[in-house]
């Protein structure tokens, strides 16, 4: 034998074993592909993985009947994901936005109520409830109200209705340090007919104009307000209809013609 000690770090140390390379070997399955049944059948079983391609494909395809597999699924990770986003509950809740109808408005209810959803993936909860125009709990909204989370605090603003308890709040997110958390309170009192929020919806209106806001004023809305209604409906195409819905729904002589001589000039152009 040889006294020579071998050098482990050359090249004729002899060859180096390598781990196997680990190759991924499941069927690809084309979850479009299936029909409805079988797709909410699947997404009550799915994997992590599986699992979002699947909600995505519910919420595609609008379907109703997937709604109670989507709040499982977001059921199932529930007291995780305090400092991030769970993609598979994300992905629930993205398919319940989509879906949308009573059924997925009530299970986005229930899984804020429940606290099924925390940190990040609460604020998607909280922005798809507003979006589908949720009507959750009163002591949960209020509770929304006061969130450390500023965008919490403005699509609670969204949820609010006219509670008594709700007014002071909102009055008060008024002065809030964050101007869409301001903006979200104005416009939650201006649907209340609270003319508090007069002034700052008109500014806001001037500044950045939507149909949000658009249909805030419509409760509240002085001469001044008409008549910048009245601007948007004849300068802004893409909120036109929206500020005609609004003079429409202003129960004030001026409101009227306004929009009477406007929807003239329409046809007359058209």
């Amino acid at each position: 034998m040889s006294n020579k000690q071998l050098d482990l770090f050359s090249a004729s140390a002899g060859p180096v074993e390598r781990a196997p390379r680990h190759i991924d070997r499941r069927p690809v399955i084309a979850w479009n592909m299936l029909d409805d049944d079988r797709l909410v059948a699947a997404l009550h079983s799915a994997g992590m993985h599986d699992s979002l391609e699947l909600a995505a494909e519910a919420g595609r395809r609008r379907l109703a009947a997937a709604v109670p597999a989507l709040e499982a699924l977001c059921r199932r990770f529930a007291g995780f994901g305090f400092d991030r986003v769970v993609p598979e509950q994300a992905a629930a809740l993205d398919a319940l936005a989509m879906i949308g109808g009573p059924d997925a408005t009530q299970a986005i209810t229930r899984l804020i109520a429940k606290s099924v959803v925390q940190g990040p993936g609460l604020q998607k909860a909280v922005a798809t409830a507003a979006r589908l125009g949720a009507k959750l709990p009163a002591g949960l909204v209020l509770g929304l109200l006061r969130h450390d989370d500023r965008q919490i605090r403005a699509d609670a603003c969204r949820c609010a209705r006219s509670w008594p308890e709700a007014i002071p709040l909102l009055l008060d997110l008024l002065d809030d340090l964050h101007s869409d958390v301001r903006m979200a309170a104005a416009s939650a009192l201006g649907r209340m007919g609270r003319c508090e929020a007069r002034a700052l919806l008109a500014g806001y209106l001037r500044e950045q104009p939507s149909a949000e806001l658009i249909d805030a004023i419509a409760p509240v809305a002085d001469e001044d307000g008409i008549i910048l209604l009245g601007r948007i409906a004849r300068t802004m195409a893409g909120l036109s209809e929206a500020a005609l819905n609004a003079l429409d729904a202003i129960d004030h002589p001026r409101a009227e013609k306004i929009a009477i001589a406007i929807r003239e000039n329409l046809v007359k152009f058209n």
